[in-house]
């Protein structure tokens, strides 16, 4: 997947400083006046002559000159996916002969294709850029400008782009837990019988019913009709619930990764299911993003648990508004489980009637090193009863372990049908 938004101008005006070469006249032409002056040697005053006369011209060189560089805008990619930036510096007002430049970036390879070097046309770079890991990455250039006359230079940083890496994630279809599921046709298999593919029952014919519903074989036999029922297929509105909360250094920070390619691939299943898929980030910045379905809503929810972009919306407080999710919604949060206000946020939402599941994306304790085997125990048996007691409100939490996949984890949910009540 690239995908290539509208590009950027960044515009900037240079700060001139005295190049190489005027020093170099300098420590040629000083000594040969104070020679001239010692000596009392004309000759040497007019060897200089000419170096002092192209150094009185220096400050002219540095006149106002600004600058435009011509970005990407932003791209989109997968990880380890290449995508091609282009920027181009342009000289809008004044006279400089430029050079373009990319900035190393510690967590994203740059291989630089094409050069144009600064003359009739424009300085640009053609760059192939990959990052081994999601995130947001602003690509930043180095415009390096020189004056005609070679006794003035400037350098200026400028962003060229940005690009936008989403978390490749697992392919696994996730299990949903057991619960009511709208009046909406979908793939979801439901116990209620209506249009649908797979057996229910047979029963006697009564007016109203459909003719294609008749089974004749049966029909022959008993003298009467009789219809064929079936099991109807529904869709299901899923919310993607993501704790953005400050977290404590150590495993408990390093959690966000589980987060995010949770959040993805939850969020890549249902909508390959046909469900309407939302997303709501509670924490530091507590944003959502409206119910929708296809493929476009996909990248609309990374974006918005990266904090990109700008079609999800900002909110205030700790709980997930009414409005972002939608009655009788499955939500499926991902979180480390040690800030109260989003366990509250949790209790709130089964309150209203919704089908909580928790995925624990915390791994042992959230310290630095090993603990001692009394204290690891005592913390052990601490978030058993906390998952014990969360249960008895009606949220279920399924540890995510290593080495195991996150559908694998989603079918070690309790197996029973949690009762919708909608409270708003």
């Amino acid at each position: 997947m690239k995908h290539r938004d509208t590009s950027t101008t960044v515009e900037a005006e240079l700060r001139w400083r005295p190049a190489p070469l005027v020093f170099m006249l300098a420590a040629v032409s000083a000594p040969a006046l104070v020679l001239a002056v010692v000596l009392g040697k004309w000759q040497l005053v007019v060897f200089a002559a000419p170096m002092l006369g192209v150094l009185a011209t220096a400050p002219l060189q540095q006149s106002r000159t600004r600058i435009q560089v011509d970005g990407a805008g932003v791209l989109r990619c997968f990880e380890t996916e290449e995508v091609v930036l282009t920027a181009a510096a342009f000289v809008e007002s004044g006279h400089a002969l430029l050079r373009l430049h990319p900035e190393p970036l510690r967590s994203m390879e740059i291989h630089v294709e094409e050069t144009v070097d600064s003359g009739p046309v424009p300085a640009g770079l053609r760059l192939a850029l990959s990052a081994p890991r999601w995130g947001r990455y602003p690509v930043p250039m180095r415009v390096s400008a020189l004056s005609p006359a070679g006794l003035a230079v400037a350098s200026v940083r400028l962003p060229a782009g940005e690009v936008y890496v989403y978390p490749i994630t697992d392919p696994q279809r996730m299990r949903l837990p057991r619960t009511e599921l709208p009046e909406r046709m979908g793939t979801h298999l439901t116990r209620r019988h209506g249009p649908g593919v797979e057996y229910a029952d047979i029963r006697a014919y009564t007016p109203g019913d459909q003719l294609r519903t008749v089974n004749w074989p049966v029909s022959a036999r008993r003298g009467q009709l009789f219809v064929t029922e079936r099991f109807t297929n529904r869709a299901a509105d899923v919310v993607v619930l993501v704790d953005t909360s400050l977290q404590a250094p150590g495993p408990a920070s390093d959690s966000l990764e589980l987060s995010v390619r949770g959040a993805a691939q939850v969020a890549q299943s249902a909508l390959q299911a046909g469900d309407r898929t939302a997303v709501v980030c509670l924490g530091r910045t507590p944003r959502w993003l409206r119910p929708d379905i296809g493929r476009r809503q996909f990248y609309r929810i990374v974006d918005t648990v990266l904090e990109v972009g700008d079609e999800h919306l900002l909110t205030e407080g700790t709980l997930a508004p009414h409005s972002a999710v939608p009655i009788g919604a499955v939500i499926v949060a991902f979180s480390t489980l040690l800030d109260t206000q989003f366990a509250l946020a949790l209790i709130d939402l089964r309150k209203r009637g919704h089908v909580v599941v928790v995925v624990d994306v915390l791994r042992g304790p959230p310290f630095h090193g090993d603990l001692d085997s009394t204290l690891a125990r005592m913390w052990q048996l601490e978030r058993t009863s906390m998952y014990r007691d969360m249960g008895t409100v009606g949220v279920d939490i399924v540890p995510w372990p290593e080495d195991t996949r996150l559908d694998q984890v989603m079918r070690l949910l309790p197996d029973h049908r949690r009762t919708v009540r909608v409270r708003r």
